[in-house]
């Protein structure tokens, strides 16, 4: 694709990724709102957030084998369309169960997004531009991520909950329409196995349903936890003699990219349990207010948005193995000072350290990102692309796990600092885990040594 043509389809997946990512953010605002409107408890409410996030993870992987089979472009779209679809069931939503089945619908129409964004983003641009390309994804979410917290605030203080997300139709008609200048990426009309898809979409429900259910309910956290393990080991056995499975083992068999996920995981458990940390340390060990707690948190994401784009230039240059390692130092570095400030000093001494993390994050995910896409032969460039995702869901479901068991276990004022902690030993893993990929081979697209 050239000029104006490959402008349009990279503007096309950009704002798609643009949709998913502030959905989340602004449901996560409104739910004392919904909480409200709907007379809910809070905690009912949260189902509005875990709804979506469930069918994000269950849908990734088999999403990915669709796109595969039918053709990427077919698929984006139809998650777009699904998405927006959604969207409008969800501002028509007469009670919470209505809301709560229209976010699973939008989770799973994000899925398609998330998985083939990234994927046909490489069929869009020269792979001299990949990175440059997944750097431009980066900053989207970034910023997305930045913005939501405040596109939702300015929506509920002059409008009612449900125009949260009557918000997306627009650009969601938009991107359906601009999806038709998407390459066509002819699918391999491979038979899809609903058997594996089922065990798939069972397994990683359970999983992270039973990890968030199990400090509150350990039975019941207990038991989806071991129907996790069975549908797994079900689905591997089902999946291991096949020449592309829906689980990419084939993928996972390159170090370099069983690597890259390992790290993935690694680091977005560690910066998930900062950013739940983050606002308690603020509140209960500064003796901030919300709206100035959320002030000193923006710099983290602008931070990101910031690093992307020149993460993306610098690993055509240099090994992505140390640019990812160097990342997740600076971050661990930044959480260990946060860990470590003292106490009811002034909370604007934090903000170096918060914009260090944000700008580590920013130096990890994009060349991390691009080692995993380019690892894949270009046939696979959408299990790749689930795969990714699932590693950042199931990275940032652990870090929620861990600051919910420190908020069961210690004080109130002193899990933060805890959570902390743990983040900076997670992400520090992370570095460590990213500089074993030094010495790999080339990928299969030709990338330099160590990418």
């Amino acid at each position: 694709m050239r000029g104006p043509a490959r402008a349009e389809a990279i503007a096309c997946v950009l704002a798609a990724m643009v949709l998913v990512v502030l959905s989340a953010g602004i449901a996560n605002v409104a739910l004392p709102a919904l909480a409200h409107a709907l007379q809910v408890t809070p905690a009912a409410s949260v189902r509005v957030v875990s709804a979506y996030q469930l069918g994000l993870v269950m849908a990734l992987l088999p999403c990915a084998a669709l796109g595969e089979s039918l053709g990427y472009r077919a698929v984006f779209t139809a998650g777009v369309g699904l998405f927006t679809g959604a969207s409008a069931l969800c501002a028509l939503a007469p009670s919470l169960h209505w809301l709560v089945a229209a976010r699973f619908l939008q989770g799973l129409g994000g899925a398609a997004v998330m998985a083939l964004g990234v994927a046909l983003l490489r069929f869009v641009v020269p792979q001299a531009q990949l990175a440059a390309a997944i750097g431009w994804n980066a900053l989207a979410v970034a910023l997305s991520s930045a913005a939501a917290p405040t596109v939702g605030a300015v929506l509920l203080s002059s409008a009612s909950w449900p125009w949260l997300f009557a918000v997306n139709l627009p650009l969601g008609v938009a991107v359906l329409l601009a999806s038709r200048g998407l390459p066509e990426v002819p699918g391999t009309a491979r038979a899809l196995d609903a058997t594996s898809m089922a065990l798939s979409a069972g397994a990683f429900g359970a999983l992270i349903a039973g990890a968030e259910l199990l400090p509150a309910a350990p039975a019941l956290g207990a038991g989806l936890l071991a129907a996790a393990a069975l549908s797994a080991t079900l689905l591997l056995r089902r999946e291991l003699p096949k020449e592309a499975p829906l689980v990419p083992l084939d993928l996972l068999r390159s170090r370099s990219f069983r690597v890259s996920v390992i790290a993935s995981v690694a680091c977005f458990a560690g910066q998930t349990s900062a950013l739940v940390a983050l606002p308690f340390y603020l509140r209960h060990g500064f003796g901030q207010e919300a709206l100035t707690t959320g002030l000193l948190i923006t710099p983290w994401p602008l931070s990101v948005a910031l690093l992307a784009p020149v993460a993306g230039r610098l690993a055509d240059r240099i090994s992505t193995a140390w640019l990812c390692a160097t990342g997740a130092g600076c971050l661990a570095l930044g959480l260990a000072a946060l860990a470590l400030s003292p106490a009811h000093g002034s909370a604007l001494s934090l903000v170096p350290f918060v914009a260090l993390c944000g700008a580590g994050f920013g130096l990890f995910q994009v060349p991390n990102n691009r080692n995993m896409l380019l690892a894949a032969p270009r046939a696979r460039s959408a299990a790749a692309g689930g795969m990714q995702g699932t590693a950042r869901l199931a990275g940032q479901t652990a870090g929620a796990v861990v600051m919910t068991l420190l908020f069961t276990l210690m004080p109130v004022d002193a899990a933060p600092r805890i959570g902390l902690g743990i983040g900076a030993v997670l992400t520090l893993s992370a570095g460590i885990v990213s500089a074993l990929r030094a010495g790999s081979h080339r990928s299969h697209d030709g990338g330099r040594m160590g990418s």
